[in-house]
């Protein structure tokens, strides 16, 4: 079974509600901007190159029956880019791809408003096929490095839910698993929002990759029993320093890998780089509804009246990162240095 996380029609962008998996598929159409922005923001669509090719679509649908008036077109078409950017603040690829299609409008801004329009629809589509070719790139280079008989651990959901297609992290232990023998992997459940047990492990199987799911607290258990040969997560922001913003979880994943001595990599595309954010102190941290640590499938877990953290992400230093693979090559420390290479 082909999973895709969207779709575009021509009109429409349908996505696969990742609320409802695995139990259910459920297609969300959405027609306006309004509807991409909820979608975004409710986690029915989520992974940050999901989310970018998402609001790059968003922009198309917002301004496809904007005024014909140049001035009016192309204030709608900055209300709309605010608008959709601040659906979620965390992933960068979001902002990324509203201030690619706008940069884009305004380079044909002397152009007919229609024609405007049909080169902003054409990037979009355009970037949703980039995604997947990058994808595919980060899981060849990956897999260069791990071999025969290895077993991969990962937290969160980076497959092609969390994309276009094949994944970030996740196309890493796939392309390993095609290309050598005996390959596994182990994927952390991810609490609060279990992207791990509902989503990579839905993955996991349709692939026919062996694995083993666990909560996230036996991850360290589970690598003092030398179990793990490498550990490979996604990012939803990289600063220019290397540090990287992930799911909650990969931080103390990272603590654990180095502990062990087991190799921690990051995947992601280039455009997960912020190079205007020096740093992971700089990285805004999304804080979502308690609910989600309170209640688990619609049921109460903790008493009334508490107080709750529930940070989305948290940030992993670049001193415990080993490499970052992305669609361009394998990045070493130090970060700094060969982040601004690769964004030369």
């Amino acid at each position: 079974m082909e999973i895709r996380s969207l779709r575009f029609d021509g009109e429409v962008l349908h996505i696969l509600d990742q609320r409802k998996l695995p139990f259910e598929f459920v297609d969300v159409p959405c027609r306006t901007a309004e509807d991409v922005w909820e979608a975004i923001n409710k986690m029915k669509i989520r992974g940050a190159p999901a989310i970018g090719v998402a609001a790059a679509y968003g922009m198309y649908l917002g301004i496809k029956n904007a005024p014909e008036d140049k001035e009016q077109f192309f204030k709608e078409l900055e209300r709309v880019k605010k608008y959709l950017d601040s659906a979620r603040p965390t992933a960068v690829n979001l902002k990324w791809a509203t201030t690619r299609i706008f940069n884009l409008a305004k380079k044909f801004e002397n152009l007919p408003v229609p024609e405007i329009k049909n080169a902003i629809l054409s990037e979009a589509i355009a970037m949703e096929k980039e995604d997947a070719e990058r994808n595919f790139r980060i899981g060849e280079y990956g897999s260069e490095l791990f071999k025969d008989g290895d077993t991969i651990m990962t937290i969160c959901n980076t497959g092609a839910l969390a994309t276009v297609a094949y994944g970030t992290a996740f196309s890493v232990i796939r392309r390993s698993f095609e290309k050598y023998k005996d390959i596994k992997a182990i994927a952390l459940e991810t609490r609060p929002y279990l992207q791990g047990a509902r989503l990579t492990a839905l993955e996991l199987r349709e692939a026919g990759i062996p694995f083993h799911l666990i909560t996230d607290n036996m991850a360290g258990f589970i690598m003092s029993k030398g179990l793990v040969n490498g550990v490979v997560v996604g990012a939803d922001r990289i600063a220019a320093n290397g540090d990287t913003a992930n799911k909650i979880g990969t931080y103390t994943l990272a603590v654990l890998a180095m502990y062990h001595k087991i190799p921690f990599y990051v995947a992601a595309p280039v455009s997960t780089i912020d190079p205007e954010i020096n740093s992971g102190k700089e990285i805004p941290i999304e804080e979502r509804n308690p609910d989600e640590v309170t209640h688990c499938g619609g049921k109460r877990i903790a008493p009334e009246g508490i107080k709750v953290y529930n940070p989305a992400f948290d940030v992993t230093p670049n001193r415990l990162i080993d490499a970052i693979i992305t669609d361009k090559g394998v990045l070493r420390k130090p970060f700094d240095k060969s982040i601004k290479e690769i964004l030369k």
